[in-house]
């Protein structure tokens, strides 16, 4: 008997959507020779912008895709470049070695803590999370080595020495703190498409149909088979580690710390949350607009003093009341367009069109 397969696929690309993949993938290698030709003002300003990319795409992956609005990631960055402080200062390790412990101790805090935000829901999970932020900071602004609530630095040279400084400035030609600048901001990179890439991954996956069900409806997604703590918990362990990477790599181009710096919650949390909704929360290029829109409006504000916060402010509720789906999700909506496509398409053609063989 002859088996005839299905003329229906399922499809989350379009033709418009491998165009603008391509024009992306060229814009990536583009930055990733930008310290060829930019000077180092330039550079400086492009490792801001990936890195506070990477924690709004965390941001979003927790609050647009899982449901959970925190407001303490500020634990995560301040946690992950403390303990990459202490892998230079008192451990010894290179600073890039140091960046991946960072992650590391970022994931264990994450641990003890979701059992405990996890029991939280709404607005008592938001608050719950910056708790633990507020702990966390508090202890570690204890710990007499290194350097209690004034915070300290590297050690002399230690980002001089960090693998690959040297060979790029030599490669080069530059000095060594704008070839450590040259690194963080190769290393910000690399972590930024790694980013990106997981969540798409992620999301076109079964897990990520699972995540949607949870976020919708927790009820109907248990019902027909997903672990709604299991899938939650997976998705807040890998934010938890990508965002303890960030806050390492933000500190080792930054070389000193205090507590209140590495847990700011305007710096780590509230200008997050800013670029996420301007751009369009629970999509992939909603954080990406927002990061340049945060940007550009950060340096045009930058001379009007406490007013900057509050303009900021009333954008966002602008933003929130004439384009709740962000800037993203209006041109979207009038436009169809979409860079990393994650909605399923049913695409194929009826039998009666297919010829005979």
């Amino acid at each position: 008997m002859e088996r005839t397969s299905s003329p229906w696929t399922v499809s989350t690309r379009t033709r418009g959507s491998q165009v603008l993949l391509i024009l992306t993938l060229a814009i990536v290698l583009l930055a990733a020779l930008a310290p060829l030709f930019a000077p180092r003002a330039v550079i400086q300003d492009l490792f801001f912008i990936l890195t506070m990319l990477v924690l709004a795409q965390c941001w979003n992956l927790l609050a647009g895709y899982a449901g959970l609005v925190s407001v303490g990631q500020q634990a995560f960055v301040g946690f992950g470049a403390y303990a990459m402080f202490a892998g230079v200062s008192l451990m010894g390790l290179d600073p890039l070695a140091a960046i991946v412990l960072g992650g590391l101790a970022a994931l264990l805090l994450s641990v003890p803590t979701a059992f405990f935000v996890f029991r939280l829901h709404g607005a008592y999970f938001a608050i719950g999370t910056w708790v633990i932020a507020e702990v966390v900071r508090l202890l570690l602004a204890q710990w007499k080595a290194l350097g209690g609530g004034t915070g300290t630095s590297l050690p002399s040279g230690a980002t001089r020495d960090m693998f690959g400084v040297r060979f790029v400035a030599d490669l080069l030609g530059v000095r060594g703190p704008q070839a450590t600048d040259i690194v963080c901001y190769w290393l910000a990179l690399l972590l930024t498409v790694a980013t990106i890439g997981l969540i798409y991954k992620l999301l076109r996956s079964k897990q990520g149909l699972g995540l949607a069900a949870v976020r919708d409806n927790r009820e109907a997604a248990r019902s027909v088979g997903v672990d709604p703590l299991w899938t939650k918990s997976f998705v807040y362990l890998v934010v938890a580690f990508v965002t303890g990477l960030a806050g390492a790599i933000i500190y080792v181009q930054k070389a000193r710390i205090s507590p209140d710096a590495a847990f700011s919650v305007p710096d780590w949390t509230a200008y997050v949350i800013f670029i996420v909704v301007i751009g369009g929360i629970g999509t992939l290029e909603g954080p990406i607009v927002g990061v340049i829109v945060f940007y550009l409006l950060q340096n045009l504000l930058a001379d009007y003093g406490s007013w900057y916060l509050l303009i900021l402010g009333l954008i966002g509720i602008a933003v929130m009341l004439f384009a709740p789906r962000g800037l993203w999700g209006l041109f979207t909506d009038k436009t169809a367009i979409q860079i990393f496509p994650v909605r399923r398409i049913l695409a194929g053609q009826r039998n009666d069109d297919r010829g005979s063989a």
